[in-house]
Parts: structure tokens; sequence; C-alpha cells
């Protein structure tokens, strides 16, 4: 049986890494002039629910790597959940970079590939020992692929960046 310290442990250090990745990521989201000034769709949500769909969003990551990591059958799998976890806030932290602290919404259409397929793998690695950590990450999956369609139509609305 976990001891109360062994219990909390994975919480604290999940929940402590995605605040850490959620606040960096948040630092380079500048929603002003440049942002203000780019053509976007008629069907973006309004700029105040992302900040609420973000923090969902991390919450349920934060359950899915606990959740991964309690039920890994080894050492070596539970060192694929946080491999697999620094993966995807490294790609979360470079495509806000890209877009909002380089402008270049061309380059994260590019790179969102690689964050989507980093929110894929683990649903599909989880799910034959952790399936609530894959089904965690549903949102999330499916957030980003609205976000990707979004950085597309971004894209075409206002191209060419340099």
């Amino acid at each position: 049986m976990a001891t109360r310290g062994s219990f909390w442990k994975p919480v604290l250090i999940a929940a402590s890494v995605a605040i850490f990745i959620a606040a960096l990521g948040g630092s380079l989201t500048d929603t002003g002039v440049w942002y203000q000034g780019l053509l976007k769709p008629s069907w973006q949500p309004p700029d105040w629910l992302f900040g609420p769909a973000w923090t969902v969003i991390f919450a349920l990551a934060t359950a899915s790597a606990v959740d991964a990591w309690r039920n890994a059958d080894s050492r070596a799998q539970r060192e694929w959940v946080i491999a697999l976890f620094a993966l995807n806030g490294f790609l979360n932290v470079l495509w806000s970079t890209l877009f909002f602290a380089l402008k270049r919404p061309d380059w994260a259409l590019i790179e969102v590939v690689f964050l989507w397929l980093s929110i894929l793998l683990p649903i599909i690695a989880f799910w034959r020992f952790a399936r609530p950590a894959s089904l965690y990450l549903v949102p999330y999956l499916l957030w980003v692929s609205f976000a990707a369609f979004l950085n597309l139509t971004v894209v075409r609305l206002n191209a060419p960046f340099s």
C-alpha cells in the first residue's frame, strides 16, 4: 500500500510542471497590437475563452500524467510517461514561441502537427495500461485539432509572414 507521501508526490510534481508550462506558454502569448491586427475568422472563440480552456486542458493532462505514472508496470514505463509529457510540454511552449513571440503563424502551423502527434502518442501508449489517462487527453487533442485549423485559417488570411 502506498504511503501518504508517495500518493501526493506524483500529483504535486505533475501539477507543478503543468503550472510551469502553462505560465511559460502564457508569458509568450502576446495578444497585443500585432495579434489584434491579424485577420481572424468569424468563428474564432472570444479571447477570454482561451484561458479557461487551457486551464481545463492542463488539469486533465495533470490527471493523465498521474494516472499513467501510477499504473505504469515498470520504471522504464514511468520514464516513458515522463518523456512523453516532457516532449509535449516543449512542443506546447514552442508553438506559442513561434506564433506569438516570433510572429510566425506559418511556422507554428508546421509545428502544430508535431504538437498534435505528441498528444496522440500518449493516448495510444497509455491505452494498454491506463485507459483513463488516455481519455483525459482526448479534450486536449480535440482542442489542438481546432487550434490547428484556426492557425491554418489565420495563415491563409494573413500570409505571407516574414
